[in-house]
């Protein structure tokens, strides 16, 4: 998306957000965008900071990774340091899958280790999780049994990490279908969305590796598709990612700080 068309699309939502107030609960549609997801946690702050209560959370890619550790203990101060300490190493692994370069079983044992083996059903807030059946293309909305698995193949970006299997489909990262996952915050039963888009401003590096052109082309899918979703929101959230790396986690606090300024510039016009 490049600034004219960026500046368009936040015009277009201001004029929706001034013909539209927050009442009651909304749902929150938290996107895909690798190690920029960490921005979601500023956002987080700031719709506590307003008072602003979700009813209803969805998330896809990294999305769905915050979404899920918010839904089961809703101490941002406890997400805030997590997401400082945490490296790759902690999520990820090498795979000798046919099917991807890395595992990221690792996730399984993180999340766990820190809300406990949760089904969705346990959740304090109702959560849908989007992944994509690699088999035929069409999006898969998660929202009962194991959260961690739901979580694994929702991050499953593809080539990068091996698919994970859940009832006799093959998943991987839902960014191929829906990457903010407004259509689903709103099948949920959402009468008003925020929707939280993290590629809007990237700026991707070169390449180093075959991993980075997969990571970057994944990037461009994701930016050209989010176009469409976001337009359904009736408050759209984006950060200001471009200085940041898709790749890089020991930029935390600045990503949540990214997310934070972004949500309360949108959720002062309110």
């Amino acid at each position: 998306m490049d600034n004219k068309e960026f500046h368009l699309l936040q015009e277009e939502f201001q004029l929706k957000q001034m013909s539209k107030k927050i009442e009651g609960k909304v749902g929150l549609a938290l996107g895909g965008g690798a190690a920029l997801g960490i921005a979601h946690i500023g956002v987080l702050k700031a719709l506590k900071e307003k008072n602003i209560e979700i009813g209803w959370i969805a998330g896809t890619s990294i999305g769905s990774l915050i979404a899920s550790l918010y839904c089961f203990d809703e101490d941002l101060d406890n997400l805030n340091n997590l997401a400082i300490e945490t490296s790759w190493q902690n999520i990820a692994g090498i795979s000798f899958s046919t099917y991807g370069a890395f595992s990221n079983s690792k996730l399984e044992k993180f999340l766990k280790k820190h809300i406990g083996d949760k089904s969705f059903e346990d959740s304090k807030i109702p959560l849908a999780i989007v992944a994509t059946n690699i088999a035929s293309g069409k999006k898969v909305v998660l929202n009962k049994g194991s959260v961690s698995k739901a979580v694994m193949a929702s991050t499953a970006i593809p080539g990068v990490f091996e698919p994970i299997e859940i009832e006799n489909q093959l998943l991987v990262d839902g960014g191929v279908v829906e990457n903010v996952p407004v259509t689903t915050i709103e099948e949920m039963g959402a009468k008003t969305i925020i929707a939280v888009d993290l590629n809007a401003s990237h700026v991707s590096e070169k390449p180093k590796n075959i991993i980075g052109v997969l990571i970057n082309s994944f990037h461009f899918l994701l930016a050209n598709s989010s176009k469409s979703q976001i337009r359904q929101a009736d408050i759209l959230i984006q950060p200001d990612l471009s200085k940041f790396s898709m790749v890089r986690l020991n930029n935390a606090e600045n990503l949540i700080e990214s997310g934070y300024t972004a949500a309360m510039k949108i959720l002062a016009e309110d």
